[in-house]
């Protein structure tokens, strides 16, 4: 795949299957240690043991629609080839987090890509599900989620309100990456819901 946001999605995508109601997802970038990591934790049933205890073959999926999985196994590979590694911790009724991590520098690592455009593609997708989305920047926290922009008013079945929240996401992430004490508030995507 040419993002991480891509294999993101996947793993999503994997976890709402299988049944999960929340979805956790965490980047964080440390430029200073030279690490990129990416994390998606969810709630759902935890992953068949045979698969978590080898993530890395394609040939063993719980899914009935087709008989690889190569999600896993093509981000094992992407990390590996930038000096990092995948794990997988599953825990039978309590759900599954993967972990990927890379050297942030490598010529090899794929960027993130669109990290703004899946979440909110995935939130429009999947109205039911409880998203938290969290991305470090050299320390610098980003933080969303659903549930409390949903308790604060907003309707995140609109176009409209999603728009604004990719946006949002999107230049709040841009400013991480240019400068410390980057703009961005939930409580301007509040205020501009209400025009």
């Amino acid at each position: 795949m040419r993002e991480l946001s891509l294999h993101i999605l996947d793993i999503v995508e994997n976890g709402i299957t299988a049944g999960a109601g929340r979805i956790e997802i965490r980047v964080e970038e440390d430029r200073r240690t030279d690490r990129l990591s990416i994390t998606v934790g969810d709630n759902g049933p935890g992953m068949p043991p045979e698969k978590a205890g080898n993530p890395e073959d394609p040939f063993i999926t719980s899914r009935t629609t087709r008989r690889v999985g190569l999600g896993l196994s093509l981000l094992a590979a992407a990390a590996r080839r930038c000096e990092g590694e995948l794990t997988v911790a599953a825990t039978p009724g309590k759900g599954t987090e993967v972990k990927a991590w890379f050297r942030h520098s490598h010529i090899d690592r794929a960027p993130l890509g669109d990290a703004a455009g899946t979440l909110s593609m995935l939130i429009l997708g999947n109205p039911h599900i409880d998203f938290v989305y969290v991305h470090t920047v050299d320390g610098e926290e980003f933080s969303l989620d659903t549930r409390e922009l949903i308790d604060g008013g907003a309707d995140l079945t609109d176009p409209g309100t999603l728009r604004r929240l990719e946006q949002w996401i999107r230049d709040t992430l841009e400013g991480m990456h240019r400068t410390p004490g980057a703009p961005g508030t939930k409580e301007s995507l509040h205020a501009e819901a209400d025009d």
